[in-house]
Protein backbone atom coordinates (compact mmCIF):
# COMPACT_ATOMS: atom_id res chain seq x y z
CA UNK A 1 0.00 0.00 0.00
CA UNK A 2 1.38 3.20 -0.67
CA UNK A 3 1.43 5.76 2.13
CA UNK A 4 -1.66 7.81 2.23
CA UNK A 5 -3.78 4.88 0.25
CA UNK A 6 -3.25 2.67 2.98
CA UNK A 7 -7.45 2.05 4.48
CA UNK A 8 -8.65 -1.10 4.82
CA UNK A 9 -12.08 -1.99 3.05
CA UNK A 10 -13.16 -3.61 5.61
CA UNK A 11 -13.38 -0.28 7.85
CA UNK A 12 -16.50 1.20 8.64
CA UNK A 13 -15.86 4.98 7.43
CA UNK A 14 -20.28 5.55 8.23
CA UNK A 15 -19.31 4.53 11.75
CA UNK A 16 -17.34 7.37 12.52
CA UNK A 17 -17.98 9.75 15.10
CA UNK A 18 -15.40 11.93 14.23
CA UNK A 19 -13.02 12.15 11.22
CA UNK A 20 -9.73 14.42 10.38
CA UNK A 21 -9.66 14.97 6.79
CA UNK A 22 -6.96 15.81 4.53
CA UNK A 23 -5.23 17.60 7.80
CA UNK A 24 -2.09 19.27 7.00
CA UNK A 25 0.14 20.92 9.83
CA UNK A 26 3.42 23.24 8.80
CA UNK A 27 6.04 24.48 11.04
CA UNK A 28 9.05 26.70 10.21
CA UNK A 29 11.22 24.14 8.17
CA UNK A 30 9.15 21.15 8.31
CA UNK A 31 5.85 19.65 7.92
CA UNK A 32 4.82 17.79 10.54
CA UNK A 33 1.91 15.92 8.91
CA UNK A 34 1.03 16.03 5.31
CA UNK A 35 -2.57 15.35 4.39
CA UNK A 36 -3.59 12.94 6.77
CA UNK A 37 -7.03 11.25 7.09
CA UNK A 38 -7.79 9.90 10.48
CA UNK A 39 -11.02 8.91 11.75
CA UNK A 40 -12.68 7.51 15.36
CA UNK A 41 -15.45 5.16 15.48
CA UNK A 42 -18.51 5.19 18.02
CA UNK A 43 -17.68 3.00 21.14
CA UNK A 44 -14.40 1.95 20.15
CA UNK A 45 -11.05 1.83 21.12
CA UNK A 46 -9.31 3.48 17.92
CA UNK A 47 -5.54 3.00 18.23
CA UNK A 48 -2.96 5.69 17.13
CA UNK A 49 0.68 4.48 16.40
CA UNK A 50 3.75 5.17 14.78
CA UNK A 51 7.74 6.25 15.55
CA UNK A 52 8.66 9.69 17.46
CA UNK A 53 7.72 12.24 15.08
CA UNK A 54 5.72 10.41 13.02
CA UNK A 55 2.86 13.43 13.93
CA UNK A 56 1.09 11.69 16.39
CA UNK A 57 1.26 13.80 18.67
CA UNK A 58 0.57 16.75 16.70
CA UNK A 59 -2.23 15.22 15.02
CA UNK A 60 -3.73 14.91 18.98
CA UNK A 61 -2.84 18.55 19.79
CA UNK A 62 -5.05 19.60 16.43
CA UNK A 63 -7.99 17.47 17.99
CA UNK A 64 -8.09 18.86 21.43
CA UNK A 65 -8.09 22.55 19.58
CA UNK A 66 -4.25 23.36 21.61
CA UNK A 67 -2.77 23.32 17.94
CA UNK A 68 -4.90 24.87 14.45
CA UNK A 69 -4.22 22.82 11.27
CA UNK A 70 -2.45 24.35 8.11
CA UNK A 71 -5.10 22.90 6.07
CA UNK A 72 -7.96 20.02 6.37
CA UNK A 73 -11.55 19.81 7.98
CA UNK A 74 -12.72 18.51 11.10
CA UNK A 75 -16.48 16.64 11.56
CA UNK A 76 -18.02 15.73 14.31
CA UNK A 77 -20.89 14.34 13.87
CA UNK A 78 -20.98 14.28 9.99
CA UNK A 79 -20.99 17.77 10.44
CA UNK A 80 -17.48 20.69 9.54
CA UNK A 81 -16.31 21.79 13.02
CA UNK A 82 -13.89 24.28 13.72
CA UNK A 83 -11.96 23.31 16.75
CA UNK A 84 -10.01 26.40 18.32
CA UNK A 85 -9.32 25.84 21.51
CA UNK A 86 -9.32 23.31 24.27
CA UNK A 87 -12.60 25.24 25.00
CA UNK A 88 -14.15 24.46 21.89
CA UNK A 89 -13.05 20.55 22.23
CA UNK A 90 -14.52 20.39 25.57
CA UNK A 91 -17.80 21.88 23.76
CA UNK A 92 -17.67 18.48 21.58
CA UNK A 93 -17.26 16.08 24.17
CA UNK A 94 -12.96 15.91 23.57
CA UNK A 95 -11.01 15.17 25.91
CA UNK A 96 -7.36 14.56 26.63
CA UNK A 97 -5.26 12.54 28.53
CA UNK A 98 -1.37 13.90 27.81
CA UNK A 99 1.60 12.03 27.41
CA UNK A 100 3.68 14.66 29.11
CA UNK A 101 1.76 15.58 32.53
CA UNK A 102 0.30 18.75 32.43
CA UNK A 103 -0.50 18.92 36.01
CA UNK A 104 0.06 21.91 38.47
CA UNK A 105 3.05 20.60 40.92
CA UNK A 106 1.94 22.96 43.55
CA UNK A 107 -1.82 21.85 43.98
CA UNK A 108 -3.03 19.19 45.56
CA UNK A 109 -4.75 15.98 43.64
CA UNK A 110 -8.40 17.48 44.04
CA UNK A 111 -7.35 21.34 42.81
CA UNK A 112 -6.06 19.53 40.08
CA UNK A 113 -8.82 17.80 38.80
CA UNK A 114 -11.37 20.73 39.37
CA UNK A 115 -9.23 23.14 37.69
CA UNK A 116 -10.81 25.84 36.04
CA UNK A 117 -14.35 23.80 36.85
CA UNK A 118 -14.64 24.46 40.37
CA UNK A 119 -17.41 23.40 42.46
CA UNK A 120 -18.70 26.78 44.26
CA UNK A 121 -21.72 28.14 46.21
CA UNK A 122 -23.53 30.90 45.13
CA UNK A 123 -21.17 33.08 46.88
CA UNK A 124 -18.77 31.57 44.34
CA UNK A 125 -16.41 30.15 47.17
CA UNK A 126 -15.06 26.18 46.16
CA UNK A 127 -16.64 23.72 47.66
CA UNK A 128 -12.78 21.98 48.70
CA UNK A 129 -15.09 19.33 50.63
CA UNK A 130 -17.21 18.08 47.81
CA UNK A 131 -14.47 18.25 45.45
CA UNK A 132 -12.25 16.06 47.51
CA UNK A 133 -15.23 13.33 47.98
CA UNK A 134 -15.81 13.59 44.59
CA UNK A 135 -12.03 13.16 43.84
CA UNK A 136 -11.62 10.13 46.79
CA UNK A 137 -14.18 7.96 44.71
CA UNK A 138 -12.86 8.60 41.81
CA UNK A 139 -9.63 7.10 42.80
CA UNK A 140 -11.29 4.21 44.48
CA UNK A 141 -12.56 3.96 40.82
CA UNK A 142 -9.07 3.45 39.81
CA UNK A 143 -8.37 1.74 42.93
CA UNK A 144 -5.33 4.44 44.15
CA UNK A 145 -5.33 5.14 48.09
CA UNK A 146 -4.12 8.65 47.23
CA UNK A 147 -4.92 11.16 49.81
CA UNK A 148 -7.26 14.16 47.33
CA UNK A 149 -5.35 16.59 49.84
CA UNK A 150 -1.75 15.45 48.86
CA UNK A 151 0.21 17.99 46.86
CA UNK A 152 1.10 16.60 43.34
CA UNK A 153 4.67 17.80 43.59
CA UNK A 154 4.72 14.85 46.25
CA UNK A 155 3.27 11.98 44.35
CA UNK A 156 5.73 9.50 41.87
CA UNK A 157 5.51 9.53 37.73
CA UNK A 158 3.44 7.04 38.16
CA UNK A 159 0.86 8.32 40.35
CA UNK A 160 0.77 11.64 38.45
CA UNK A 161 0.00 9.53 35.73
CA UNK A 162 -3.15 8.36 37.64
CA UNK A 163 -4.13 12.05 38.88
CA UNK A 164 -3.90 12.26 34.51
CA UNK A 165 -6.19 9.68 33.60
CA UNK A 166 -8.93 10.47 36.60
CA UNK A 167 -8.55 14.26 35.67
CA UNK A 168 -9.64 13.22 32.04
CA UNK A 169 -12.71 10.39 33.77
CA UNK A 170 -14.17 13.49 35.91
CA UNK A 171 -15.13 15.26 32.77
CA UNK A 172 -18.17 14.22 30.36
CA UNK A 173 -16.51 13.38 27.33
CA UNK A 174 -17.49 11.60 24.49
CA UNK A 175 -14.25 11.22 22.99
CA UNK A 176 -11.05 10.63 25.10
CA UNK A 177 -7.54 10.77 23.56
CA UNK A 178 -5.28 8.93 25.70
CA UNK A 179 -1.55 9.70 24.66
CA UNK A 180 0.58 7.08 26.27
CA UNK A 181 -1.66 6.66 29.21
CA UNK A 182 0.42 3.30 30.68
CA UNK A 183 3.88 4.69 30.10
CA UNK A 184 4.97 5.43 33.92
CA UNK A 185 1.92 2.83 35.04
CA UNK A 186 2.81 -1.29 37.36
CA UNK A 187 1.40 -3.85 35.68
CA UNK A 188 -1.67 -3.70 38.11
CA UNK A 189 -2.27 -0.14 37.03
CA UNK A 190 -2.41 -1.23 33.06
CA UNK A 191 -4.95 -3.59 33.90
CA UNK A 192 -7.13 -1.56 35.89
CA UNK A 193 -7.09 0.83 33.19
CA UNK A 194 -8.09 -1.61 30.89
CA UNK A 195 -11.04 -2.53 32.99
CA UNK A 196 -11.81 1.46 33.15
CA UNK A 197 -11.84 1.59 29.43
CA UNK A 198 -13.86 -1.40 28.50
CA UNK A 199 -16.53 0.22 30.98
CA UNK A 200 -15.98 3.47 28.82
CA UNK A 201 -16.51 1.71 25.94
CA UNK A 202 -20.34 -0.06 27.19
CA UNK A 203 -20.86 3.37 27.39
CA UNK A 204 -20.78 4.68 24.02
CA UNK A 205 -17.31 6.69 24.78
CA UNK A 206 -15.18 6.69 21.67
CA UNK A 207 -10.84 5.88 22.90
CA UNK A 208 -7.65 7.43 20.96
CA UNK A 209 -5.14 5.69 21.94
CA UNK A 210 -1.73 6.16 21.31
CA UNK A 211 0.97 3.55 22.74
CA UNK A 212 4.91 2.64 21.39
CA UNK A 213 3.83 -0.79 23.96
CA UNK A 214 2.51 -2.77 20.64
CA UNK A 215 1.74 -5.69 22.33
CA UNK A 216 -0.65 -3.79 25.02
CA UNK A 217 -2.24 -2.06 21.19
CA UNK A 218 -3.41 -5.42 20.26
CA UNK A 219 -4.83 -6.52 23.88
CA UNK A 220 -7.23 -3.23 23.57
CA UNK A 221 -7.39 -1.63 20.61
CA UNK A 222 -10.27 -2.08 18.17
CA UNK A 223 -9.45 -0.32 14.55
CA UNK A 224 -5.59 0.68 14.21
CA UNK A 225 -3.82 3.94 12.66
CA UNK A 226 -0.55 3.70 11.64
CA UNK A 227 1.46 7.11 10.47
CA UNK A 228 4.76 7.39 9.48
CA UNK A 229 6.94 10.87 8.67
CA UNK A 230 3.82 12.48 8.49
CA UNK A 231 1.70 10.46 6.34
CA UNK A 232 -0.85 8.38 6.43
CA UNK A 233 1.00 4.48 6.22
CA UNK A 234 -2.32 2.22 6.98
CA UNK A 235 -5.52 1.93 9.01
CA UNK A 236 -7.45 -1.77 9.53
CA UNK A 237 -9.88 -3.45 12.31
CA UNK A 238 -6.94 -4.95 14.83
CA UNK A 239 -8.31 -8.13 14.21
CA UNK A 240 -6.94 -8.38 11.31
CA UNK A 241 -3.56 -6.99 11.94
CA UNK A 242 -0.10 -8.44 13.70
CA UNK A 243 2.15 -7.29 15.27
CA UNK A 244 5.23 -7.48 12.46
CA UNK A 245 2.50 -5.88 10.21
CA UNK A 246 2.36 -2.74 12.63
CA UNK A 247 6.22 -2.60 12.88
CA UNK A 248 6.66 -3.16 9.27
CA UNK A 249 3.87 0.01 8.44
CA UNK A 250 5.76 2.14 11.07
CA UNK A 251 9.49 1.91 9.71
CA UNK A 252 8.23 0.90 6.14
CA UNK A 253 10.50 -2.39 6.29
CA UNK A 254 10.06 -5.96 7.95
CA UNK A 255 11.29 -5.61 11.41
CA UNK A 256 14.78 -6.70 12.31
CA UNK A 257 15.92 -9.24 14.58
CA UNK A 258 16.16 -8.22 18.29
CA UNK A 259 19.36 -7.35 19.89
CA UNK A 260 21.76 -10.21 20.86
CA UNK A 261 22.80 -10.67 24.00
CA UNK A 262 26.50 -9.24 24.23
CA UNK A 263 29.71 -11.00 24.40
CA UNK A 264 32.59 -9.13 25.84
CA UNK A 265 34.85 -9.01 28.64
CA UNK A 266 34.38 -7.08 31.97
CA UNK A 267 36.89 -4.86 33.55
CA UNK A 268 37.49 -4.22 37.20
CA UNK A 269 34.76 -3.43 39.94
CA UNK A 270 34.15 0.82 39.27
CA UNK A 271 31.25 1.56 41.16
CA UNK A 272 30.53 0.07 44.78
CA UNK A 273 27.30 1.17 46.63
CA UNK A 274 27.91 -0.34 50.56
CA UNK A 275 24.74 0.31 52.91
CA UNK A 276 22.70 2.79 50.85
CA UNK A 277 19.71 4.44 52.83
CA UNK A 278 16.92 7.10 52.54
CA UNK A 279 14.91 7.96 55.10
CA UNK A 280 11.08 7.65 54.89
CA UNK A 281 8.95 10.60 56.55
CA UNK A 282 7.37 9.11 59.43
CA UNK A 283 9.41 6.28 60.14
CA UNK A 284 10.63 3.21 57.91
CA UNK A 285 13.54 3.51 54.53
CA UNK A 286 12.73 4.31 51.29
CA UNK A 287 15.88 2.96 50.39
CA UNK A 288 16.93 0.16 52.51
CA UNK A 289 20.69 -0.68 53.87
CA UNK A 290 21.36 -1.43 49.54
CA UNK A 291 24.74 -2.89 48.71
CA UNK A 292 25.96 -3.69 45.33
CA UNK A 293 28.57 -2.94 42.74
CA UNK A 294 29.06 -3.12 38.97
CA UNK A 295 32.16 -4.12 36.85
CA UNK A 296 33.49 -1.72 33.75
CA UNK A 297 31.35 -2.77 30.69
CA UNK A 298 28.57 -4.22 32.57
CA UNK A 299 25.04 -3.34 32.20
CA UNK A 300 23.11 -3.93 35.93
CA UNK A 301 19.38 -4.09 35.30
CA UNK A 302 17.25 -2.84 38.16
CA UNK A 303 13.78 -3.94 38.41
CA UNK A 304 11.20 -3.89 40.84
CA UNK A 305 7.30 -2.83 41.07
CA UNK A 306 6.30 0.90 41.48
CA UNK A 307 6.84 1.97 45.17
CA UNK A 308 9.93 -0.40 45.45
CA UNK A 309 12.87 2.40 45.45
CA UNK A 310 14.65 1.94 42.23
CA UNK A 311 13.95 5.60 41.18
CA UNK A 312 15.23 6.80 44.92
CA UNK A 313 18.52 4.95 44.75
CA UNK A 314 19.62 6.62 41.54
CA UNK A 315 18.72 9.80 43.19
CA UNK A 316 20.23 8.72 46.09
CA UNK A 317 23.44 8.11 43.80
CA UNK A 318 23.56 11.19 42.07
CA UNK A 319 22.97 13.90 45.16
CA UNK A 320 19.33 14.67 45.10
CA UNK A 321 18.88 12.99 48.79
CA UNK A 322 21.60 15.17 51.17
CA UNK A 323 20.29 13.45 53.67
CA UNK A 324 20.81 10.00 52.44
CA UNK A 325 23.59 7.86 54.00
CA UNK A 326 25.89 5.37 53.08
CA UNK A 327 29.43 4.68 51.12
CA UNK A 328 29.88 5.38 47.28
CA UNK A 329 33.36 3.71 46.07
CA UNK A 330 34.60 4.77 42.33
CA UNK A 331 37.94 3.06 41.56
CA UNK A 332 38.22 1.95 45.37
CA UNK A 333 38.32 5.56 46.17
CA UNK A 334 35.29 7.12 48.25
CA UNK A 335 33.19 10.16 46.74
CA UNK A 336 33.37 13.33 48.18
CA UNK A 337 30.61 15.69 48.19
CA UNK A 338 27.72 15.16 48.40
CA UNK A 339 25.87 17.50 45.65
CA UNK A 340 24.68 17.02 42.54
CA UNK A 341 27.20 18.73 40.16
CA UNK A 342 30.39 17.22 42.39
CA UNK A 343 29.08 13.54 41.88
CA UNK A 344 28.06 14.56 38.07
CA UNK A 345 32.61 15.44 38.61
CA UNK A 346 33.12 12.12 40.15
CA UNK A 347 32.00 10.76 37.17
CA UNK A 348 28.38 10.06 38.04
CA UNK A 349 25.26 10.72 35.57
CA UNK A 350 21.63 10.63 35.69
CA UNK A 351 19.20 10.10 33.23
CA UNK A 352 15.57 10.87 35.26
CA UNK A 353 12.80 9.03 34.44
CA UNK A 354 10.59 12.71 34.15
CA UNK A 355 12.35 13.99 30.97
CA UNK A 356 10.12 17.19 31.09
CA UNK A 357 10.81 18.35 34.60
CA UNK A 358 14.21 16.84 35.48
CA UNK A 359 15.73 16.17 32.39
CA UNK A 360 15.33 19.56 29.80
CA UNK A 361 14.69 23.41 30.24
CA UNK A 362 11.88 23.63 27.89
CA UNK A 363 12.41 27.24 26.82
CA UNK A 364 16.34 26.49 25.77
CA UNK A 365 17.01 25.29 22.41
CA UNK A 366 18.10 21.67 21.76
CA UNK A 367 21.91 22.66 21.63
CA UNK A 368 21.80 24.36 24.98
CA UNK A 369 20.54 21.54 26.58
CA UNK A 370 23.18 19.27 25.49
CA UNK A 371 25.27 21.02 26.89
CA UNK A 372 24.35 22.40 29.79
CA UNK A 373 25.15 19.91 32.70
CA UNK A 374 28.80 20.01 30.77
CA UNK A 375 29.78 23.98 30.17
CA UNK A 376 32.65 23.72 32.14
CA UNK A 377 34.06 21.56 29.45
CA UNK A 378 33.74 24.77 26.91
CA UNK A 379 35.38 27.63 28.87
CA UNK A 380 38.21 29.13 27.15
CA UNK A 381 39.26 31.67 30.27
CA UNK A 382 35.76 34.01 30.50
CA UNK A 383 34.23 32.80 27.30
CA UNK A 384 32.44 29.47 25.65
CA UNK A 385 33.97 27.46 22.80
CA UNK A 386 31.19 27.88 20.26
CA UNK A 387 32.45 26.06 18.10
CA UNK A 388 33.57 23.44 19.95
CA UNK A 389 30.48 23.10 21.43
CA UNK A 390 28.41 22.90 18.47
CA UNK A 391 30.48 20.72 16.84
CA UNK A 392 29.69 18.40 19.86
CA UNK A 393 26.08 19.00 19.56
CA UNK A 394 25.95 17.99 16.05
CA UNK A 395 28.19 14.26 16.48
CA UNK A 396 25.21 14.13 18.78
CA UNK A 397 22.66 15.07 16.88
CA UNK A 398 23.49 12.12 14.44
CA UNK A 399 24.82 9.44 16.36
CA UNK A 400 21.78 9.15 18.18
CA UNK A 401 19.35 9.90 14.94
CA UNK A 402 17.59 12.93 16.55
CA UNK A 403 14.78 14.47 14.06
CA UNK A 404 15.33 17.90 14.39
CA UNK A 405 15.89 20.97 11.81
CA UNK A 406 18.63 22.13 13.70
CA UNK A 407 20.69 22.47 17.27
CA UNK A 408 18.97 25.76 17.87
CA UNK A 409 15.10 24.40 17.34
CA UNK A 410 13.25 24.65 20.61
CA UNK A 411 13.53 21.54 22.15
CA UNK A 412 9.73 21.79 23.81
CA UNK A 413 8.94 21.10 19.44
CA UNK A 414 10.19 17.90 19.52
CA UNK A 415 8.02 14.32 20.05
CA UNK A 416 8.87 13.10 23.31
CA UNK A 417 10.90 10.57 21.62
CA UNK A 418 13.22 13.04 20.38
CA UNK A 419 13.38 14.88 23.44
CA UNK A 420 14.79 11.74 25.58
CA UNK A 421 17.34 11.49 23.00
CA UNK A 422 18.46 15.06 23.47
CA UNK A 423 18.31 14.03 27.60
CA UNK A 424 20.83 11.19 26.92
CA UNK A 425 23.59 13.39 24.29
CA UNK A 426 23.52 15.98 27.28
CA UNK A 427 24.19 12.88 29.90
CA UNK A 428 27.04 11.80 27.32
CA UNK A 429 28.51 14.98 27.17
CA UNK A 430 29.46 14.80 30.43
CA UNK A 431 31.94 11.94 30.06
CA UNK A 432 30.64 9.66 32.70
CA UNK A 433 31.77 6.62 34.03
CA UNK A 434 28.90 5.25 35.20
CA UNK A 435 25.43 6.02 33.66
CA UNK A 436 22.20 5.72 35.89
CA UNK A 437 19.55 5.30 33.26
CA UNK A 438 16.11 5.66 35.24
CA UNK A 439 13.18 3.89 32.60
CA UNK A 440 15.31 5.38 29.36
CA UNK A 441 12.61 3.92 27.05
CA UNK A 442 9.39 5.04 28.71
CA UNK A 443 7.42 7.17 25.86
CA UNK A 444 9.75 5.69 22.71
CA UNK A 445 9.03 3.94 19.90
CA UNK A 446 10.08 0.72 18.30
CA UNK A 447 12.97 1.96 16.24
CA UNK A 448 13.82 4.28 18.90
CA UNK A 449 14.45 1.88 21.78
CA UNK A 450 16.80 0.01 19.41
CA UNK A 451 19.20 2.96 18.97
CA UNK A 452 18.89 3.10 22.96
CA UNK A 453 19.50 -0.36 23.40
CA UNK A 454 22.37 0.20 20.85
CA UNK A 455 24.18 3.20 22.48
CA UNK A 456 23.78 1.15 25.70
CA UNK A 457 25.86 -1.73 24.34
CA UNK A 458 28.54 0.68 22.73
CA UNK A 459 29.06 2.30 25.89
CA UNK A 460 29.38 -0.95 27.73
CA UNK A 461 31.88 -1.89 25.24
CA UNK A 462 33.92 1.42 25.44
CA UNK A 463 34.28 0.58 29.49
CA UNK A 464 31.12 2.80 30.89
CA UNK A 465 29.29 1.02 33.74
CA UNK A 466 25.62 1.35 32.70
CA UNK A 467 22.71 0.77 35.60
CA UNK A 468 19.49 1.16 34.37
CA UNK A 469 15.92 1.01 36.19
CA UNK A 470 12.91 -0.37 33.51
CA UNK A 471 9.69 -1.56 34.62
CA UNK A 472 9.80 -3.71 31.58
CA UNK A 473 11.05 -7.29 31.71
CA UNK A 474 11.97 -7.97 28.45
CA UNK A 475 13.85 -4.88 28.39
CA UNK A 476 15.68 -5.96 31.37
CA UNK A 477 15.94 -9.26 30.45
CA UNK A 478 16.92 -8.21 26.49
CA UNK A 479 19.57 -5.54 28.10
CA UNK A 480 21.15 -6.68 31.44
CA UNK A 481 24.48 -8.58 32.07
CA UNK A 482 22.83 -8.97 35.98
CA UNK A 483 19.66 -8.02 37.36
CA UNK A 484 19.24 -7.03 40.88
CA UNK A 485 15.24 -7.11 41.63
CA UNK A 486 13.90 -4.30 44.62
CA UNK A 487 10.98 -4.65 46.38
CA UNK A 488 10.28 -2.60 49.32
CA UNK A 489 13.70 -0.40 49.39
CA UNK A 490 15.72 -3.23 49.39
CA UNK A 491 17.24 -6.02 47.17
CA UNK A 492 15.25 -9.10 46.87
CA UNK A 493 17.15 -10.74 44.20
CA UNK A 494 20.10 -11.02 41.77
CA UNK A 495 20.31 -12.54 39.08
CA UNK A 496 23.48 -13.57 36.38
CA UNK A 497 22.02 -13.01 33.18
CA UNK A 498 22.33 -16.96 32.06
CA UNK A 499 19.77 -17.81 34.95
CA UNK A 500 17.32 -14.82 34.79
CA UNK A 501 13.80 -15.80 33.95
CA UNK A 502 10.43 -13.46 34.13
CA UNK A 503 9.17 -16.08 36.69
CA UNK A 504 12.20 -15.56 38.67
CA UNK A 505 12.25 -11.72 38.48
CA UNK A 506 8.24 -11.27 39.25
CA UNK A 507 8.27 -13.81 42.14
CA UNK A 508 11.22 -11.74 43.71
CA UNK A 509 9.54 -8.47 42.95
CA UNK A 510 6.37 -9.67 45.25
CA UNK A 511 8.50 -10.35 47.92
CA UNK A 512 8.63 -8.06 51.20
CA UNK A 513 11.50 -8.59 53.00
CA UNK A 514 14.37 -11.65 52.80
CA UNK A 515 18.11 -11.83 51.83
CA UNK A 516 19.33 -11.06 47.93
CA UNK A 517 19.83 -14.40 45.41
CA UNK A 518 23.17 -12.90 44.47
CA UNK A 519 23.53 -14.72 41.29
CA UNK A 520 26.56 -16.65 42.73
CA UNK A 521 29.18 -14.17 44.24
CA UNK A 522 28.36 -11.02 46.44
CA UNK A 523 27.92 -8.58 43.87
CA UNK A 524 24.77 -7.76 45.83
CA UNK A 525 23.90 -8.14 49.26
CA UNK A 526 21.20 -6.58 51.50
Amino acid sequence: MAVGQAVDDRVRLDDAILSASQITKVYPGTVALDHVNFNVYHGKVNVLVGENGAGKSTLMKILAGVEQATAGQLIVDGQEVGIRSPHDAARYGIGIIYQELDLFPNLNVSENIFMAREMTTRWGTIKHRAQEAFTRNLLARLEQPIDPRTHVSDLRVGQQQIVEIAKALAEDVRILIMDEPTSALSATEVSILFRIIHELKSAGVSIIYISHRLEEVLEIGDYITVLRDGHLAAEAPIETVTLPWIVEKMVGHSPTRQLDGREHQFGSEILRVEGMTLPRHGGGFVVDHITFSIRAGEILGIYGLMGAGRTELLECLIGLHPEATGKILLDNRPVRGNSIAERIRAGLMLIPEDRQRAGLVQTMSVAHNMTLASLQNYLRWFFLSNRRELQNVQRLIRDLAVKVSGPQQPVTSLSGGNQQKVVVGKALLTAPRVLLMDEPTRGIDVAAKDEIFQIMSQLAQQGLAVLFVSTELQEVLRMSDRILVMSKGRITGGFDRSEATEEALVEASAVAHGPASTGGDDRATN
